[in-house]
């Protein structure tokens, strides 16, 4: 079974720095684009950072450009979001997700079919 499992949300002041993953299993992982995702209450889900199966490319939202980091460890199956300068408007529940179709690494969620139970961040 297809398995994506996050960890590292935690509640952290204005400024500071966050670093979540999310461990693969269950699928060819280093095939994947992999992006993360988070919604707010009451907000829409929205697309944060996606990553090529390679992890030669990566794209971000304009709100976090220059503040996120998307990596990604084939070897290991996991993915990454280094989350720097946190501000309050990024509180919210972050998943990660896995797309097929790696030549389609878009931030748009309808090309996304696995997705992480999410875990909380809040500033």
């Amino acid at each position: 079974d297809v398995q994506l499992v996050e960890s590292g949300g935690a509640s952290v002041h204005s400024g500071e720095s966050l670093e979540l993953s999310c461990q693969a299993s269950g699928f060819t992982y280093a095939t994947y684009c992999m992006g993360w995702f988070r919604q707010a209450p009451g907000q829409k889900r929205e697309a944060v950072a996606a990553i090529s199966p390679g992890g030669g490319s990566s794209i971000y939202t304009d709100p976090v450009q220059g503040r996120f980091t998307i990596t990604r460890d084939n070897s290991k199956g996991t993915l990454y979001l280094r989350m720097d300068s946190l501000k309050p408007e990024d509180t919210a529940m972050y998943y990660c997700a896995a797309n097929p179709l790696g030549g389609r690494c878009f931030l748009n969620d309808r090309y996304f079919d696995h997705w992480g139970q999410g875990t909380q961040v809040t500033v």
